[in-house]
């Protein structure tokens, strides 16, 4: 990040608080903030209006602590599953394939923003248009606290796999090697040791805020000073940390943050250009393409082994276009491999998908009832680990959340049931941990409507249902 002296224009506060605003409309339709920012500069450059270097800056920041919470997330474990790595690689690959067949398609045409494109551009809109929004997928999965679901896990790991593509192209964009001081970076491995221990006396509250967005920031410059696009050094200084017991943690506190300083970025983007009709008919062609992209999917995560149930599930999660599309392209914008009225298209993309997307994910289950024998003949015979079929004809009560009350209830009356009594965890590795201390436990998702054909004898003879789950929505759809 160069070094730079910043003074807030007075315009800056007024752009802050009209983004406010539209962002608090929007959500008040139920639709995420961020298509109420883009409004917000579309209205703006429709007005003549400019941003300063204040929200340049916020706007990148926003960009650093969002690849930093990348890195967080990015456990090698949970991204080596082939249901994750493979479908994502090869989901990428399709779609980037189809929307610049499309777009070469429509270049022979007289539609303007498509007459004449090559190959070369084709395929960048393709790539840009290739990803699924991590911000509204997560933000999903955590309203119905479904995060650490077998589909919400599959759909996370497709998302980090998709913004580690993101990255890289971030990463050779800038056209030059590295200097030979990169070899220097290797010295990161152990010092990792260091970080550990300094995150270990941090504590809790402020000083841990302080201390990843002070990472991100160091990150950022070292990597830039070896010359290598400092965005990657945020998610590598990320990465170093994935594995500590508290980076969850540091996630969550950041989260905030980094939505806050994102608003930077999605205002300046829609300050960039003004959607006509023109981007929007062209934006348009994309939203056609959504149901294959969807139909790809569900095809994909059945190829590898997830019951119709999770598939549909994971895909719905997926169903929309991602703001890493709008990075990519403000990035190929600023090097004139685009030109900037794709930022536009872009946008209204992105926003035209959410706003499909979020009714979708709330009639979910009700669509996989309706459509459920037409999903199954996809099913493979072979079952993934915590999708295979239990044997739980002999037990008399379920405790569903396995947390601290979960457990609380589950002590309380084991001895009243010897035999009988199952604990079911959303969480494998929680799942695991119980059954390591003696505990009947088995990992499950009770809001999955295929959760009770995985055990089809336990309805039969079951005379109690404990609910303790910590999210009244997830509470909700399981009853």
């Amino acid at each position: 990040m160069d070094p730079q002296l910043l003074s807030i224009h007075y315009s800056d506060p007024l752009w802050i608080a009209i983004a406010f605003l539209c962002g608090l409309a929007i959500r008040g339709v139920g639709l995420p903030p961020m298509v109420g920012f883009l409004v917000a500069g579309f209205m703006l450059n429709a007005l003549g209006a400019e941003g300063g270097e204040f929200l340049n800056a916020v706007a990148d920041l926003g960009i650093t602590l969002l690849l930093f919470s990348i890195g967080l997330k990015l456990k090698l474990k949970s991204l080596a599953r082939p249901e994750v790595w493979g479908v994502a690689t090869l989901h990428m690959a399709v779609v980037t394939l189809l929307i610049a067949a499309m777009v070469l398609m429509f270049s022979y045409t007289s539609l303007p923003l498509l007459s004449g494109l090559d190959t070369q551009t084709a395929l960048l809109i393709g790539f840009a248009m290739s990803f699924s929004s991590t911000v509204f997928a997560v933000k999903i999965l955590d309203e119905l606290g479904a995060t650490s679901a077998m589909h919400g896990r599959t759909a996370i790991g497709v998302l980090i796999v998709q913004d580690i593509a993101a990255v890289v192209f971030i990463a050779v964009s800038i056209g030059k090697l590295p200097s030979l001081w990169a070899l220097a970076l290797i010295a990161l491995i152990p010092l990792r040791i260091l970080l550990y221990r300094v995150l270990d006396k941090v504590g809790h509250g402020e000083m841990l805020i302080l201390f990843g967005i002070t990472l991100a920031l160091v990150g950022a410059d070292v990597f830039e000073l070896v010359g290598i696009k400092e965005d990657v050094g945020s998610l590598v200084f990320g990465m170093l940390l994935a594995n500590h017991p508290k980076a969850n943690e540091l996630a969550k506190a950041l989260f905030g943050f980094k939505e806050l300083f994102l608003v930077g970025f999605f205002l300046t983007v829609g300050m960039t250009a003004v959607p006509g009709w023109t981007e929007v008919l062209v934006a348009l062609l994309f939203i056609l393409v959504l149901p294959i992209k969807v139909a790809m999917y569900f095809s994909l995560f059945s190829l590898f082994c997830l019951r119709a149930s999770t598939s549909w599930r994971t895909s719905l999660n997926l169903a929309n276009y991602s703001e890493f599309g709008l990075i990519v392209g403000a990035l190929a914008a600023s090097a004139a491999w685009l030109p900037k009225e794709w930022l536009a298209v872009f946008a209204v993309v992105i926003s035209i998908s959410f706003i499909l997307a979020a009714p979708l994910v709330n009639i979910r289950d009700s669509l996989y009832q309706t459509w459920r024998p037409r999903m199954k003949r996809f099913e493979r015979p072979e079952r993934l680990s915590g999708e295979e079929n239990l044997d739980l004809a002999h037990i008399k009560v379920v405790v569903f959340g396995m947390g601290r009350m979960g457990t609380a209830a589950y002590s309380a009356i084991e001895g009243d049931y010897p035999g009988r009594l199952v604990g079911v965890e959303i969480e494998q590795e929680k799942a695991e941990r119980h059954i390591s201390a003696g505990r009947t436990v088995v990992s499950g998702d009770a809001t999955n409507p295929d959760f009770w054909d995985r055990a089809p004898e336990l309805i039969d003879g079951l005379e109690w249902v404990l609910w303790t789950m910590p999210r009244l929505k997830a509470y909700m759809t399981a009853a």
